[in-house]
């Protein structure tokens, strides 16, 4: 797997800026691919990270790099329960979460709660939701629909923050050295 492409799809979330990060990944067979998720996750979990594939797609994995604390900590903001429970979500833990997110990815292309398990501000979901993806104040990482200025804080944050690990890649760190403990 290339660590690359891993940071600049994943910078914010090693840096524990970010609760977690998907990007789909090319993969020759399952079995390499396997390898790859347990040499990750074997490398990053002491980090408190977890690589997971979510879907397999025409020779495609997305994958979803996100630390379990945090997402707990998102899913249970009442906002976001309540746009999980209007998704279908029934007031799970959060294994039972991801599994009902998986079987969603199976189904469409990219349901609409997604952002929540990606550190979207719920109002921000909502509001893309409520408004079919139009007339959005801004978009960067996601589109806002809420707090402008603060989403354009977060969007320079993780653009330096990217670019700083993606330096301090080329300068030899390695992925266990560049995800920080949260």
């Amino acid at each position: 797997m290339s660590e690359e492409v891993f940071v600049q799809c994943c910078a914010p979330t090693l840096a524990g800026l970010k609760t977690g990060s998907m990007f789909s990944f090319p993969y020759p067979d399952r079995d390499s691919l396997r390898a790859d998720l347990r040499r990750l996750n074997g490398a990053l979990a002491a980090r408190g990270l977890v690589v997971l594939p979510l879907r397999y797609r025409e020779g495609k994995a997305l994958l979803y790099v996100f630390r379990p604390g945090l997402l707990r900590h998102d899913l249970t903001r009442d906002d976001a329960r309540e746009l999980l429970r209007e998704a279908g979500y029934a007031g799970e833990g959060l294994s039972a979460c991801l599994r009902r997110l998986i079987e969603r990815l199976g189904r469409e292309d990219f349901p609409h709660e997604i952002g929540l398990f990606l550190s979207y501000p719920p109002e921000d979901v909502r509001g893309f939701i409520e408004n079919r993806a139009q007339n959005s104040k801004l978009t960067g990482y996601w589109k806002v629909y809420g707090d402008e200025m603060s989403a354009r804080r977060t969007f320079e944050k993780y653009r330096k923050c990217t670019e700083a690990y993606q330096r301090s890649l080329r300068a030899g760190f390695t992925l266990r050295e560049l995800a920080v403990s949260v």
